[in-house]
């Protein structure tokens, strides 16, 4: 037996041990799944949820360029120029572009006067992260989506009550559903 065949014998030997194929390893790894408990306005209450981790690649393949840039790489559009920063009066609920999940009621969103879509709450604390950003020679508190990571914009406390608060958040990385389109 040459060295080229010894060697692959062996590997194949150890993979054979390592990851022995009456094994499932599929739902071991579902079970090590990261799940998040959720708010979701179509079943009216709390669910579990997975986390979505996708490489920069996939995600490239399912956003647009500018969505990515802004979800992705904490880019930020120029105000006055998103898609909802428009406050009109629709009810409905404004989620990730990324992975669906509900961010935003209508309900909360108020005109900020700074061009981007604003609201003064989540809806729900769970649905969302938060992290300080010291980028641009300044501090601030970047809101991101607490299933996929997308980035979403900035709270800032110069908001209306009942909570003083601003999530200042790019149009890009929201998604629209009519109540009416909600399905229950």
């Amino acid at each position: 037996m040459n060295r080229r065949k010894f060697l692959q014998r062996t590997a194949s030997g150890m993979l054979l041990f390592l990851f022995p194929p009456w094994l499932n390893f599929d739902s071991a790894l579902a079970e090590n799944a990261v799940r998040l408990n959720v708010w979701s306005a179509a079943e009216g209450g709390y669910i579990m949820v997975e986390k979505v981790n996708k490489t920069d690649e996939e995600w490239r393949d399912l956003l647009t360029e500018e969505q990515f840039h802004i979800t992705r790489k904490q880019g930020t559009e120029t105000a006055f120029t998103g898609k909802y920063w428009k406050t009109t009066g629709e009810q409905g609920i404004y989620r990730c572009v990324c992975c669906d999940q509900d961010l935003f009621d209508a309900n909360t969103k108020f005109d900020s006067g700074t061009g981007w879509p604003s609201y003064y709450q989540p809806i729900a604390p769970e649905n969302v992260g938060t992290h300080e950003d010291r980028s641009w020679f300044m501090v601030r508190t970047e809101v991101h989506c607490s299933r996929c990571e997308a980035h979403l914009g900035h709270i800032f406390d110069d908001g209306p009550q009942p909570t003083g608060l601003r999530y200042c958040i790019n149009s890009a990385a929201l998604d629209f559903v009519a109540s009416a389109e909600i399905k229950r």
